[in-house]
């Protein structure tokens, strides 16, 4: 695998972005920031955990919406922290076209997108300091120093992603979580689940977004526990 290898993705539809290593849609046209909010922001107990230093961790940046629809929900002054780990980065151009499809999310990705052509990886949007670390999860996470309070959770679907989803990577996620802090997934795939609870998470699958009946949560005890359905 080439960890720093691009994005190779196809249009549906002119506006939708299709993984074609993965054959998955990067988001849902329409209600694409409004899944990001149910799942990912109010799945982590967000923003009523948020405080200064606060630090969100994320699998699979993609087009960067998660970490917009963060910025557009923080109201504070303090600084918080988001770092994501992708492998195939999406060029600029692409991201842009990919965030006209949310007019509220693109208004404020100008110095996303500057900072992105210019070939940075680490920039600031708003109240929030991002690191994007490209390469494969399952050889970068590790390396990582960081303890997250908060995982997006956001690869690929795992059944055609399942690489990002594997029980040693979980594993890793267990690793790199505070005590107390949440992890929030859009996947209610039962294999997902028992390895997160493996790595020491409490995990309930929820309601999903839209016609997906479950997603699911949890958050971190630092002791593997049975989970609840």
């Amino acid at each position: 695998m080439n960890n720093h290898q691009t994005a190779a993705i196809e249009w549906r539809d002119g506006v939708i972005p299709v993984s074609t290593q993965f054959d998955d849609p990067y988001f849902s046209i329409g209600s694409g920031l409004e899944e990001t909010r149910h799942v990912f922001l109010a799945g982590n107990d967000l923003p009523a955990r948020l405080n200064a230093g606060f630090h969100v961790a994320e699998l699979g940046f993609g087009t960067g919406l998660n970490m917009l629809a963060l910025a557009l929900m923080w109201q504070g002054d303090e600084t918080l922290r988001f770092t994501s780990f992708e492998a195939y980065p999406m060029i600029a151009d692409d991201i842009e076209t990919a965030l006209s499809a949310f007019p509220e999310a693109a208004a404020i990705a100008d110095p996303f997108l500057s900072a992105w052509r210019d070939g940075l990886r680490r920039f600031r949007v708003k109240n929030i300091e991002v690191d994007v670390v490209v390469g494969d999860a399952r050889k970068t996470l590790e390396l990582w120093s960081g303890k997250a309070d908060a995982w997006f959770l956001d690869g690929f679907s795992p059944a055609k992603n399942p690489e990002l989803w594997s029980a040693e990577l979980m594993a890793q996620v267990g690793e790199h979580t505070a005590l107390g802090g949440t992890f929030a997934t859009y996947t209610a795939a039962g294999h997902v689940r028992r390895s997160l609870s493996a790595a020491g998470f409490g995990v309930e699958r929820v309601t999903g977004f839209g016609n997906k009946r479950h997603m699911s949560r949890g958050t971190f005890t630092a002791t593997p526990s049975g989970q609840t359905t």
